[in-house]
């Protein structure tokens, strides 16, 4: 999930992670599964001098290939893989802010006791309005009014 995640995310912090992940448990938990991601070269990350010392992960190509073989993840488009680190720290405001966003609605539908899953939240997805225009929102939320696996509405939000 932890790949799938950052491939649909594009880019996210350790901490975003922990929290759409699994915010129960440790973070170490998180970090250590992020490590080992790394080690097989799927995923990536940068450090952010001024912030910190943040670490900002991201998928590799290959881990997007990997990922797009995923069930949770099929027929879905790929997004433009982000491999280069200088291209990463060029886009990683606006990326993380996306992800952010996408905490705050995961972290609110939990509290309500509604269905929102992390691969819910679909990064650019582009909406033909006629006349060969579209608009492309930054994110497309979905999550269910109920209990998993229980019937309700589907509410949308663009973002």
């Amino acid at each position: 999930m932890a790949l799938a995640v950052l491939v649909q995310y594009r880019m996210a912090t350790t901490e975003q992670m922990h929290l759409i992940l699994n915010p129960s448990v440790r973070i170490e938990q998180t970090r250590r599964r992020l490590a080992k991601l790394r080690a097989e070269g799927l995923i990536d990350r940068i450090t952010m001098p001024q912030a910190g010392r943040l670490r900002v992960w991201f998928p590799t190509h290959d881990g997007v290939q990997v990922a797009g073989e995923f069930p949770e993840l099929r027929g879905r488009r790929p997004p433009r893989t982000i491999s280069d680190r200088t291209a990463v720290r060029l886009r990683v405001g606006h990326a993380l802010t996306v992800t952010e966003t996408g905490l705050a609605f995961l972290q609110d539908a939990r509290r309500r006791c509604k269905v929102c899953r992390p691969l819910d939240w679909i990064p650019e997805v582009c909406h033909p309005v006629g006349g060969r225009e579209a608009v492309i929102p930054d994110t497309l939320l979905f999550y269910r009014c109920g209990r998993e696996g229980g019937k309700g509405a589907v509410p949308r939000a663009f973002v």
